[in-house]
């Protein structure tokens, strides 16, 4: 089944498989994403071998002495053991599946091979085959924690330590994009002593339930190539509700999107229509937040999307809004499209770990639904995308997915705690280079500017989600090459030696 509105945060997908740079919230993508574009050779991807590291299962409870075994990949090929001040890279996994082919390619294998790193890749609990509980039950999830997380980095850097000898001058620095650059900053932020730098890629810092400005970015891409294509969008849309007035007109929004269920049944559901619009949104939510990045997930460009948004001898607006929706589809390889929510619920609710649902869907949105919001709304009629996707739709899935519990009140007790334990937008950690994409609307929630000599920041004009972190070649915008080369000399000055 096709699920749109499980608002994931992937860009993780950078560096794993799928990577969670891949729609960076489970944004109109199925539950299987797709690896890099660039695969490597069998060769390669069987030279890495999977490692498992016995983990504990609650870190906050010494009482407690379950454990699980997390999976992991070294590559040790530029390490020199002789040189006790190789440094240690740590590519820290995230809302994905981890996948040993970005143990061989990525900007990070360049800077490793330049500097003589050891390299590890540490898959984040509850995703991929780190299955520290029986099933995904909401009283598993209990332990599906950015602050778990974090100690369980700890604990392998300190096991990693013992048995590769290592010591303090070995300097270990650690890499992330989208939520686990937001997890290399907070890493370096909660245990200096083990962690000397981050390269922070597409992380949000800020913790936010409503997150409007999302689809503010969005629209400001797409007006990048014309303001034609933004006031086209925005008319298709109010077409659409002008359609779902009468029956032929939702008999034609049914063949047009290609509905896997009748509007005209879905008429009376507000939810349903609200998931109908926040799918069609979303479709170039994707398209932006990917664009042109070197990515597998940016086949399809804002200058394409728009191409067809302009061209009137397609039809009048919404029927060009068809012709993108299907190009999605295609993209994403999916028959037709899902939108009902009672039947999205059905299939979250599903507990297994063999169910669909469990490559990240059903994990991800727990993680928002627990510490971090993170929700791209659009509830104004007057706005491009229009209002039938407010914040209380979002919060409504909480609820009917996990509980009662999971709510508007507790969601802004979370907020409020997350934002306390990592200081939001205004860290005070040294040390750590956040990275940032101007087309990514995720930069919103991130640092892009210094706030002091502490905080470095690196802004890339024209660029996407964490599209730094991808393999370069020489196609590259130019700004993207610079800042390559400006964190390559950041992380050189974090391993000079007084």
């Amino acid at each position: 089944m096709y699920v749109k509105f499980a608002n994931l945060l992937l860009c993780y997908l950078c560096f794993f498989e799928p990577v969670s740079c891949a729609r960076s919230f489970w944004r109109g993508k199925k539950f299987t994403q797709d690896g890099p574009s660039r695969v490597l050779t069998s060769w390669q991807s069987k030279n890495v071998e999977t490692l498992w590291f016995g983990q504990w299962l609650d870190h906050n409870d010494a009482t407690n002495p379950t454990t699980w075994k997390q999976r992991y990949y070294v590559n040790d090929e530029f390490f020199k053991r002789k040189n006790n001040k190789a440094p240690v890279f740590l590519m820290i996994g995230g809302e994905e599946e981890a996948t040993a082919r970005w143990m061989k390619e990525g900007a990070w294998i360049h800077y490793a091979r330049e500097h003589g790193a050891l390299c590890f890749q540490l898959e984040h609990r509850f995703y991929g085959k780190s299955r520290p509980t029986a099933d995904l039950s909401t009283e598993n999830l209990a332990y599906l924690t950015s602050e778990q997380a974090l100690a369980d980095l700890a604990f392998f850097i300190e096991a990693m330590n013992e048995k590769y000898q290592l010591t303090s001058q070995n300097r270990w620095i650690a890499f992330g994009g989208s939520y686990p650059g937001s997890l290399a900053a907070w890493l370096r932020e909660k245990y200096p002593h083990l962690v000397y730098g981050a390269i922070s890629s597409s992380g949000p810092l800020l913790a936010k339930i409503d997150f409007t400005e999302y689809f503010d970015v969005v629209v400001d891409s797409l007006g990048s190539y014309s303001k034609q294509c933004v006031e086209n969008v925005h008319t298709a849309m109010s077409q659409m509700e002008i359609l779902l007035k009468h029956m032929i007109g939702q008999r034609s929004l049914t063949d047009k999107f290609r509905l896997c269920d009748p509007v005209e049944k879905s008429i009376s559901n507000p939810l349903d229509i609200s998931g109908l619009f926040e799918a069609v949104a979303s479709n170039f939510a994707g398209i932006v937040q990917y664009n042109k990045d070197n990515s597998p997930h940016a086949k399809i460009t804002i200058d394409q999307v728009c191409d067809v948004m302009v061209n009137q001898s397609i039809g009048v607006p919404v029927s060009r809004l068809a012709v993108v929706n299907e190009m999605v589809m295609k993209q994403d390889e999916v028959k037709c499209l899902d939108y009902v929510y009672d039947k999205t619920i059905k299939q979250m609710k599903n507990t297994s770990w063999e169910s669909d649902v469990a490559t990240g869907a059903r994990q991800w949105t727990y993680q928002t639904c627990n510490e971090f919001g993170f929700y791209q709304t659009s509830d104004d009629s007057s706005k491009v995308f229009g209002d039938r996707f407010p914040v209380e739709f979002f919060l409504r899935q909480c609820t009917d997915i996990y509980g009662k519990k999971f709510n508007a009140k507790s969601l802004d007790r979370a907020i409020y705690r997350t934002n306390t334990n990592y200081g939001a937008l205004d860290p005070s950690t040294r040390n750590v280079l956040y990275v940032h994409g101007s087309i990514d609307p995720w930069h919103r929630l991130g640092l892009i500017e210094s706030n002091d000599i502490n905080t470095p920041t690196i802004f890339i004009n024209g660029t996407a989600h964490c599209a730094n972190m991808y393999e370069p070649v020489d196609d590259d915008f130019p700004q993207l090459k610079a800042a390559r080369v400006k964190i390559d000399d950041y992380i050189a000055n974090l391993l000079k030696f007084e």
